[in-house]
C-alpha cells in the first residue's frame, strides 16, 4: 500500500456549504458522498461512483484509517469531515495534509482554481465544475419540466454525470501538480503541529445557547416592526425604509438631506428637534441590524448543539494569522452593559417589553449579547486569557526601543508612558481620564507602522476633539520619542529592496531577508517565513522606487501590490504575534485546557468546574519561547459562565 493518498470527493447535502460550513453540511441527514477520486503515490487517478452503488476498495478504506498513510487534499478539512460522517467514526487530523494551507503559507491564493492559474500549471481546474456542482450537489427547484423533483440524480443526465466524474478526477490531478510545484516549500513540522491543533479545535466546536439565539432573533423582528410602525405613523409614507421616500419627506419638512448614511443622520440629529429628530433616530434604529450573527449560529449549529469550524488556519494570507468564518468571531461587539446578565436573562425569557423599558436601544443590547450566546457545556466554565499589548511589545523588542521594553517589564502602562515621553510630562500626572493619555493611546494605536495624520483621523482623532492642525505635531512627537522604531522601518525597507535587487541575504536585527525562486522570504525570529511572490521594483504612490509583489489585494483579486518599510514591519510584527499566540495555544492545550475558540490574542478554554485556574492559564501563556529571549510577555484573564469581553 502506498504511503500517500490524494483525495477529492463530491457530495450532496441540503445545507448550504458556504453559509453554514462543512460540519453542519455533513451533519444533515440528507448528506451523502457521491464520488470518491483518489491516487496512490501520485499514480493514475481512479474514481468510485458511490452514488450508483459502487463500493470503495478495501485498500482505500484501510488507508483512510491508517495513520502511517498521509492523506492529502485541497482544503483537507472538507474531505476529513465528510469521511468521518460517511464512515460514522471520527477521523483525527493526525495523518492529514492540506495543500491549501501549503499554498497559503507562500501567500498564494486559497482557491484551487486561482492557485492553479497563478502557478501556471498544465492541469487546470475544469470550468464546467460550478454548473455540475449546482446540478448534482444541491437540491433543485421542483418544476413541471423536471417532474416536480427536488434533486438531480445521475440517471437524470448521464452525460453530465460522466463529465462530473472527469471533473472530480481532475481536481485530484490539479492538487497533485500543486504539490509537485511546491515540493521545495514543504509545510514545516512546527506548522503541521499547529494545523492539527487547529483542526481539533474546530472539531471540538463551541456550545451555543439556542434559547438565547432564537429569542434574540424574534426580539429583533418585533423591534423592527414597532420602529417601522412608528415611522409610518410619523410620516404617512408607504415605505419609511425607502431612502428616496424619506428624503422627500425630509424635504417637505425643510431638511435637505444629501445622504442618509449613519454618519450623516447622526449629524442631522444634532441640528433638529421634534418629529424630524424622532424620525432620524428611528432611521438609525431601523438601519442597525444585530441579528446576522445570531442567524449564522442558527444556520450552522450541529446536532450536538455546537457550532464547528469557525476558525481558518492561515486565513490571513500574508501573516498566517487565523481568520474567522461562519460566525465571524474576530469582530464581535464588546460588552459595555453594566448588567449583562440581567439583559441576557430578559432576552432568554422573551421579556421584550422590559428590554424596551430598561435600555435606550434594543439593537444595541442584542448586539452586545452576541458574545454571550457562546457557552461552556454543563459542569464547565470558560477560562479566558489574552496577551496584553502584544503588538506594541513585539515592535519594541524587534526594534530595540529600550525605554518601551522597560515599561513592559515594569508597570506596563504604555499609553501613559508614551504620552509622558511625547509631551515631556512626568508620568504621575497622566491619569486614566487625562486628555494626554487619550493622545498617547491614539498615537500608540495609530502610529506604530508608519501611520501619519490620516491614520489618526481614521482612528477617530477628530471625534475625540482633536483638530487637524494638532495631528502632524503629534506624529512628529511620537516618532521623535521612538527613534529606534522609526529607524527600524527604514532599515527593513532598505534590506528588503537590497535582497530583491542584489539577490543576497540581508539582516536587520532578528529578521532575515532573502530572495529565492522568485519569492522574497522574510524569516521571523520564530524561524517561520513570510513570503512575497514575484517581487520587483516599481515607482510607487510616493513617486519613488519602491517594492511591489503579487498577492491577494483588498478587492480579493490576485494583483500587484505596493509595499514599503513600515508596511513590512506591520506584517513582521503581526506574524510574530501570531507565532507567540500559536505556541501559547500548544502549551495551554498540553497543560489540559481544551481550547474551544481563540480570537486575535485571546484564548478561550472550556474547563470542568474545580479544575485549572485563570492564573495558571495566564502563566502558561506568558512563558517565553526560546526564540523570544528578552521579549516581556504578559497575559490577563478571567472566567465566566458565558463568553464576554471584560
Amino acid at each position: 500500500m502506498g504511503h500517500e493518498l490524494s483525495i477529492d470527493l463530491e457530495s450532496f447535502s441540503d445545507i448550504d456549504l458556504i453559509k453554514c460550513g462543512v460540519y453542519a453540511y455533513a451533519d444533515s441527514p440528507a448528506f451523502e458522498i457521491l464520488l470518491f477520486a483518489w491516487s496512490f503515490e501520485g499514480g493514475e487517478t481512479q474514481i468510485i461512483d458511490l452514488a450508483q452503488g459502487e463500493k470503495l476498495p478495501a485498500e482505500v478504506e484501510d488507508a483512510i484509517f491508517d495513520v502511517s498513510v498521509t492523506k492529502t487534499a485541497y482544503n483537507a478539512n472538507f474531505e476529513r469531515t465528510c469521511l468521518s460522517k460517511h464512515f460514522g467514526r471520527y477521523i483525527p487530523p493526525e495523518s492529514w495534509h492540506c495543500s491549501a494551507v501549503q499554498a497559503a503559507m507562500l501567500a498564494l491564493p486559497r482557491s484551487l482554481e486561482d492557485v492553479g492559474r497563478v502557478l501556471g500549471l498544465d492541469e487546470q481546474k475544469m470550468k464546467e465544475g460550478k454548473e455540475l456542482i449546482r446540478y448534482f450537489c444541491v437540491p433543485c427547484k421542483p418544476t413541471k419540466a423536471n417532474g416536480g423533483r427536488i434533486r438531480n440524480l445521475p440517471r437524470h443526465a448521464p452525460e453530465k454525470w460522466e463529465l462530473f466524474k472527469t471533473y472530480c478526477k481532475r481536481d485530484v490531478d490539479v492538487e497533485k501538480s500543486i504539490r509537485r510545484k511546491l515540493h521545495n516549500f514543504p509545510i514545516p513540522e512546527s506548522e503541521m503541529e499547529l494545523y492539527r491543533l487547529d483542526q481539533r479545535i474546530n472539531d471540538r466546536g463551541v456550545l451555543v445557547d439556542m434559547g438565547l439565539v432564537r429569542n434574540a432573533v424574534s426580539c429583533e423582528h418585533l423591534h423592527k416592526e414597532v420602529v417601522t410602525k412608528r415611522a409610518y405613523e410619523l410620516t404617512g409614507l408607504e415605505n419609511p425604509n425607502s431612502v428616496a421616500q424619506l428624503k422627500g419627506w425630509l424635504g417637505d419638512m425643510g431638511m435637505e438631506a444629501e445622504s442618509l448614511s449613519k454618519k450623516a443622520v447622526a449629524e442631522m440629529i444634532a441640528e433638529t428637534d421634534g418629529e424630524v429628530e424622532e424620525l432620524l433616530r428611528l432611521r438609525l434604529l431601523m438601519a442597525k441590524t444585530s441579528v446576522k450573527k445570531y442567524e449564522a449560529m442558527e444556520r450552522s449549529v450541529c446536532s450536538d448543539g455546537r457550532v464547528h469550524g469557525m476558525l481558518m488556519f492561515c486565513g490571513a494570507n500574508r501573516t498566517a494569522r487565523w481568520s474567522g468564518k461562519i460566525v465571524q468571531i474576530q469582530n464581535l461587539p464588546k460588552n459595555y452593559l453594566p448588567d449583562l446578565e440581567l439583559a441576557r436573562d430578559l432576552v432568554k425569557q422573551g421579556r421584550f417589553e422590559d428590554i424596551e423599558l430598561l435600555y435606550d436601544s434594543t439593537p444595541n443590547v442584542l448586539s452586545e449579547l452576541i458574545r454571550t450566546a457562546f457557552i461552556p457545556k454543563p459542569g464547565c466554565r470558560f477560562v479566558v486569557a489574552d496577551f496584553s499589548a502584544i503588538e506594541a511589545r513585539v515592535l519594541a523588542w524587534l526594534s530595540g526601543e529600550q525605554w518601551r521594553l522597560d515599561v513592559f517589564t515594569s508597570h506596563g502602562k504604555i499609553y501613559e508612558a508614551s504620552a509622558s515621553s511625547m509631551f515631556h510630562v512626568p508620568m504621575e500626572e497622566i491619569t486614566k481620564t487625562s486628555p494626554l493619555r487619550q493622545k498617547g493611546k491614539l498615537a500608540e494605536l495609530g502610529l506604530g507602522f508608519g501611520g501619519a495624520a490620516g491614520a489618526l483621523i481614521s482612528m477617530g482623532a477628530l471625534d475625540m476633539g482633536l483638530t487637524e492642525e494638532e495631528l502632524p505635531p503629534l506624529v512628529a512627537a511620537w516618532r521623535k520619542a521612538n527613534p529606534h522604531i522609526t529607524q527600524f522601518w527604514w532599515d527593513v525597507d532598505a534590506a528588503a529592496i537590497k535582497a530583491v535587487r542584489e539577490k543576497q541575504k540581508t539582516k536587520v536585527g532578528k529578521i532575515i531577508f532573502e530572495y529565492k525562486s522568485g519569492i522574497l522570504f522574510i524569516t521571523l525570529p520564530s524561524g517561520r517565513k513570510l513570503s512575497y511572490v514575484k517581487p520587483r521594483m516599481a515607482v510607487n504612490k510616493f513617486g519613488r522606487d519602491g517594492l511591489t509583489y503579487e498577492g491577494i489585494s483588498e478587492n480579493k483579486k490576485w494583483s500587484r501590490i505596493e509595499t514599503y518599510g513600515p508596511k513590512l514591519v506591520e506584517n513582521i510584527v503581526q506574524g510574530t504575534a501570531r507565532d507567540l499566540l500559536a505556541e501559547a495555544m500548544l502549551r495551554v492545550e498540553e497543560k489540559g485546557y481544551p481550547i474551544v475558540m481563540h480570537c486575535h490574542d485571546e484564548i478561550i478554554a472550556e474547563m470542568p468546574e474545580g479544575t485549572g485556574s485563570v492564573d495558571e492559564m495566564c502563566e502558561v501563556m506568558a512563558v517565553q519561547p526560546e526564540w523570544a529571549e528578552g521579549l516581556p510577555l504578559r497575559a490577563d484573564g478571567y472566567q465566566c459562565s458565558f463568553y464576554q469581553k471584560m
